[in-house]
């Protein structure tokens, strides 16, 4: 039985679809968490078993684990903590309690590069305490390392349409990228694979080092119009993001993170066949950004 505690966002619904495609449509027994069942596709939900409620419960995460082979565990920022450790550490507990108390022999969590370089970075920094979690569970556990997503274009859309990409990172800052296809990917080739053992770290970089303008350059080809970039400040996105509701230690943690980017901490890694993955950002924003555009017209 493999419990996915995320179904149906980017990431974990990539691993759910990949989980029910294994071996021709014959795959392995699948239960997922999930608050409102009605996320889910009719054909999706008669192939799963469903816990309703969130992996944050502790007695929902109790009964999703029951029996449970592997664990695929993204914990989603809750934008109104009171302190970025515990939208990410605090909120864990239950299930890497529940990781003991049921025996789960795996754990694959969805994480962040920067491990090992010195650097407080916010959500990352959380990120990175909540793997140690489930590190100290006694559970085989493979960490998924990734650097900044790819998807989160779509944030920005709307600019990306008048030809304007933001964002606070110098312009000509070279970083990888990774597209959450491939993360979700990458998560269900480890759970459907029952023989690794121990406790380790997989590095996913994307395809290549892009910085904000060749970004924009690729961009303004793929969506046929110009488009620049435009830096901002992060002080201003701190006042900006409590104006959307954010607590201020989330908000003041997103710029932490942004920061220690900067700063090379999703560059300490270095660049190898086994950690490129597959999606260009070229291929994402011809097959995502430019339809979703498209439909904004």
């Amino acid at each position: 039985m493999i419990v996915l505690s995320s179904a149906t966002g980017h990431i974990g619904g990539r691993v759910l679809a990949q989980l029910l495609d294994h071996d021709a449509g014959v795959g392995p027994q699948v239960r997922v968490v999930v608050r409102d069942p009605a996320k889910l596709p009719a054909e999706v939900r008669e192939r799963v078993e469903v816990v309703e409620g969130s992996h944050r419960d502790a007695a929902v995460v109790d009964q999703a684990l029951a029996g449970a082979d592997a664990l695929f565990w993204l914990m989603p920022a809750d934008p109104t903590a009171p302190s970025i450790y515990d939208t990410y550490v605090t909120a864990s507990i239950p299930g890497a309690e529940a990781v003991v108390r049921h025996g789960v022999p795996r754990v694959v969590t969805v994480s962040a590069l920067g491990r090992g370089t010195g650097l407080y970075a916010g959500h990352v920094s959380a990120s990175l305490a909540m793997d140690d979690l489930f590190r100290s569970t006694g559970a085989h556990v493979r960490v998924l390392a990734n650097p900044t997503f790819i998807d989160n274009l779509e944030r920005q859309a709307r600019s990306l349409a008048a030809g304007v990409l933001t964002g606070t990172q110098p312009a000509d800052l070279e970083a990888p990228m990774v597209a959450t296809r491939d993360i979700g990917d990458a998560a269900a080739r480890l759970l459907l694979d029952d023989t690794w053992n121990g406790q380790d770290t997989v590095d996913l970089l994307g395809p290549e080092d892009l910085s904000a303008d060749d970004v924009a350059a690729v961009l303004s080809e793929v969506l046929a119009r110009p488009v620049r970039y435009e830096r901002g400040d992060r002080a201003a996105d701190v006042q900006t993001y409590q104006r959307y509701g954010m607590s201020p230690a989330v908000a003041q943690a997103l710029v932490d993170m942004d920061l220690a980017k900067e700063r090379g901490l999703d560059t300490a890694v270095t660049r190898t066949p086994k950690n490129t993955t597959p999606t260009t950002l070229r291929q994402w924003a011809t097959e995502v950004l430019r339809p979703m555009i498209e439909e904004m017209a």
